[in-house]
């Protein structure tokens, strides 16, 4: 085995500017794996937190109202139009024992009760539509963390402290201290303090949603003692639709996973990877095809060695392993060096470049391009060596 390695490195040594040149072109694709993955996975990543920043990954509601009529009966056919029931503001059944089975459960990180409805902000002659979130504050900020995105004040709610995004306060021509009056669809209003105000970058939640103490959005909203909606964060974040159907199906209530809620940036993700998954395979086949050519040419090159070591003794699958082997090391060696020059590009856009986002290595990423690179050149060696192989050494030893 020993020899048969020697021959492949001497192989790859004698044709130095054939190898130099395929070693540049496996490195540069594999940079570009490396590089390009990195940036599209740190890109989705940006675009996940930025949007579930501002929303719960699953959110828990009261199941829709339906028509109460009665079935009809076998081979009846009604010649009627149901319309669909309105739905109206009001909480889960038992809310505090479906939070607390829900918090028991393995693939559930958090969970948070919350009472959310629609409401008027008032400061003077000027309102706005608003929608008021009542929050217990501890459990709140392990589902969306509102103390992060603070631009003034401080975060707290409760009795009569309030927390307003920035364009809201913008539009009523608030700040910290000033008096907010809030009245809810049941016509109960209430005078709140501003005591903090935040910015989360998502202009629909900082122009129109208000956070205060849970029980204060309950008196506001009707509904005492109750929970319009329980929020959610889970460990895996693509399994939130699965799980999503779970709650839903076990405690009789609708339940709806950012997937549901932001179908387009899911799509949008899911074409973000398979283009990524082209640019994998489009690069691999490149690889493979460009080692393909150089063994292809490096075996009618040496013909006459093949011949002579063929008729000293070397086998068939020798002959095969001498050229699977030189596949084998071009695609591992420039795939080395194609990770390295990846890395650095990676380097150089999160220090030099727009910044717009970070953007991390996965620790496989490098591995998987190196595997990648190495079996398409394994792949790629099998033509030119099968050739190789078969020549007959009488034959290979005249040719000139």
């Amino acid at each position: 085995m020993r020899l048969t390695w020697n021959i492949a490195v001497q192989f790859l040594r004698d044709g130095r500017a054939q190898t130099t040149l395929i070693l540049v072109g496996i490195a540069l694709g594999s940079a570009v794996i490396v590089f390009i993955t990195a940036l599209i996975t740190g890109l989705q990543g940006n675009i996940v937190k930025r949007t579930l920043g501002s929303q719960p990954q699953i959110v828990v509601k009261a199941p829709d109202l339906v028509p109460l009529t009665p079935p009809p009966a076998a081979g009846t056919v009604y010649l009627s139009r149901i319309d669909p029931r309105p739905q109206r503001l009001r909480g889960i059944d038992n809310a505090a024992a479906v939070v607390h089975a829900i918090r028991a459960m393995s693939d559930v990180k958090a969970a948070t009760p919350v009472v959310s409805g629609p409401a008027f902000g008032q400061r003077g002659n000027a309102v706005r539509a608003v929608t008021i979130v009542g929050i217990e504050p501890d459990s709140y900020v392990r589902i969306i963390p509102v103390d992060t995105y603070m631009v003034a004040g401080q975060f707290a709610v409760g009795a009569e402290k309030v927390l307003i995004g920035s364009r809201l306060a913008s539009d009523l021509g608030l700040s910290i201290g000033d008096t907010l009056r809030l009245t809810g669809p049941s016509g109960k209003a209430q005078a709140f303090r501003i005591a903090g105000i935040y910015t989360m970058g998502v202009r629909d939640v900082d122009e129109r949603q208000v956070y205060l103490g849970l029980q204060q959005a309950q008196t506001l909203l009707g509904l005492p003692g109750s929970v319009t909606e329980i929020d959610l964060t889970v460990h895996e974040l693509f399994a939130a639709e699965v799980l999503a159907a779970r709650i839903a199906d076990t405690y009789g209530v609708k339940a709806e996973s950012w997937m549901t809620i932001n179908s387009q940036l899911l799509n949008a993700l899911q074409s973000q990877s398979l283009s990524t998954n082209i640019i994998r395979l489009s690069v691999a086949l490149s690889v493979a095809l460009g080692i393909a050519s150089v063994l292809a040419v490096s075996v009618v090159q040496r013909t006459r060695e093949i011949g002579i070591l063929r008729a000293m003794g070397a086998t068939r699958l020798r002959m095969m392993s001498v050229f699977l082997i030189q596949g084998g090391l071009l695609g591992l060696a420039g795939s080395t060096a194609g990770a390295l020059l990846g890395l650095a590009a990676v380097y150089v856009f999160n220090t030099s470049g727009p910044r717009l986002f970070p953007v991390a290595v996965d620790p496989w990423l490098v591995p998987q391009a190196m595997l990648i690179a190495t079996l398409a050149g394994v792949i790629a060696a099998y033509t030119p060596a099968r050739r190789a192989s078969r020549l007959d050494p009488v034959e290979a030893i005249r040719t000139v």
